[in-house]
């Protein structure tokens, strides 16, 4: 698998872990165990939190379990492709309100959003290919998976072994390499937006 750090370059000096983090779609259909699963997990516990609320919930189907259908049915055709090699999907849903319902959670995605990535890169330094994505059926995603009112369904993940790009679809396999970030100081500003 391509490392990031050999085609990107930051223009400030950053650790590589997060050059390195991308979104491949090869992936080899290899199992992760639940035990692998649970340290990646686990990562996504430690992750900040506004007022140690930990909005975050993460269901999941491991590919070689009951669930996995369920989950899969979510997706959209094109990620259907090259998701069914991939080991374990992930649906993230953030709670929005205060543990209790008494007052709204205004951070309930941020927070869930710092879950992802803290994931993300536990995965990447385990050497786990992870890849999210908004190309599923939300509402089906709230109905079949019990979601229940007060909880916001966010985004889906796969994650795999790394695998043979040269195994996707042609029109995937072009695609399969880090991409570029648009310039910082298109994204930042000092004071009132001006972007």
């Amino acid at each position: 698998m391509i490392k990031g750090s050999e085609i990107r370059h930051a223009d400030h000096p950053i650790d590589s872990i997060f050059l390195d983090r991308w979104s491949p779609r090869a992936m080899s259909g290899e199992t992760i165990t639940n035990e692998e699963l649970l340290t990646l997990l686990e990562a996504a516990r430690w992750a900040p939190s506004s007022g140690n609320n930990q909005p975050w919930r993460i269901l999941y189907a491991h590919n070689s379990g009951g669930q996995w259908p369920l989950f899969f049915d979510l997706l959209t055709d094109s990620n259907k492709v090259w998701c069914a090699r991939a080991s374990v999907l992930l649906v993230f849903v953030s709670c929005t309100t205060i543990a209790g319902g008494a007052s709204p959670c205004r951070t309930h995605s941020f927070d869930s959003g710092a879950a992802w990535m803290s994931l993300a890169l536990q995965a990447s330094m385990k050497g786990y290919v992870v890849h999210g994505m908004q190309g599923f059926d939300y509402e089906r995603a709230r109905s079949r998976l019990n979601i229940p009112p007060g909880f916001e369904v966010e985004a889906m993940a796969a994650i795999g072994r790394p695998g043979k790009p040269e195994e996707l679809p042609e029109q995937l396999q072009a695609r399969e390499k880090p991409n570029d970030r648009r310039p910082l100081l298109e994204s930042v500003c000092e004071g009132p937006f001006s972007l």
